[in-house]
């Protein structure tokens, strides 16, 4: 059985961690296919937006599999890896199609991790959030010490990480977590609707914006508006005038058909 599974619906791919008989624990095996997976997605042209999710209703997944890390702690460092080869976080975060996370069960830990690596994050009503890490003994190495904080505030991300108390998936979307929760059986179809909307939008122009949006949150608020300026002012000379009117006819369609 494939510990990833891989579904193609046009321009819009979904990809299911397959363990659920071991709450989808990233073992060694699945890091490096998910991560060849995403590469693989990447750099195919035809893939405009990519849904994430876990297998089962447990679980979105608990994280690195501590029983295999239990008989051997080696492949840590591959798992902390900064490349795309052997991380599969690394390999979302350079995914240049948006990335939504369908968060179904529990993200532990390096689950946790996983789910910040996406750009959108919706979750089901079964979905909790936990960082286990000052638990186990092992220190993040996936991002998961500075995202949590950028996303949710310092003192929730403390909270978080030095109890390694569990969110519900209520808090989680009331905390910015998550962009919105869903039932179980929804969780999906809502995500792959999302992603066929980014998918409708010019390809170009959305992973040019998400790149904007990714080097732009990097960088302190200044840097970041000088970002945008030179990033604008170099694209939009490049515009056409019909090209925007033709743009600006078919977001009016789009609007009344949303009304």
């Amino acid at each position: 059985m494939s510990l990833i599974r891989l579904e193609r619906h046009e321009a819009v791919a979904t990809v299911t961690l397959n363990r659920p008989e071991a709450m989808n624990a990233l073992s060694r095996a699945l890091r490096a296919e998910l991560a060849a997976v995403m590469r693989g997605l990447a750099a195919d042209d035809s893939v405009r937006a990519i849904v994430l999710t876990g297998a089962g209703e447990r679980a979105f997944t608990a994280g690195l599999d501590l029983k295999e890390l239990g008989a051997d702690t080696s492949n840590l460092g591959a798992a902390n890896a900064t490349d795309a080869d052997d991380n599969p976080v690394k390999a979302i975060e350079l995914c240049p199609q948006p990335v939504i996370g369908a968060i179904n069960g529990v993200a532990i830990t390096g689950g946790f991790e996983l789910a910040l690596a996406c750009d959108i994050l919706i979750a089901s009503t079964a979905a909790r959030f936990a960082d286990t890490h000052a638990r186990v003994g092992v220190m993040p190495g996936w991002g998961l010490s500075q995202k949590l904080s950028r996303l949710i505030g310092i003192g929730r991300a403390k909270e978080l990480s030095l109890t390694g108390n569990f969110l519900g998936a209520e808090a989680a979307r009331d905390w910015g977590l998550v962009n919105r929760v869903v039932a179980p059986a929804e969780l999906v179809p809502a995500a792959q609707a999302l992603a066929r909307d980014i998918a409708s939008a010019d390809p170009a122009m959305v992973r040019g914006y998400k790149r904007l949006i990714d080097d732009g949150y990097a960088l302190p608020f200044g840097e970041a508006m000088a970002l945008e300026h030179a990033r604008s002012s170099a694209a939009n000379r490049a515009v056409r005038a019909e090209e925007v009117e033709a743009r600006r006819m078919a977001v009016m369609q789009r609007g009344r058909a949303n009304i």
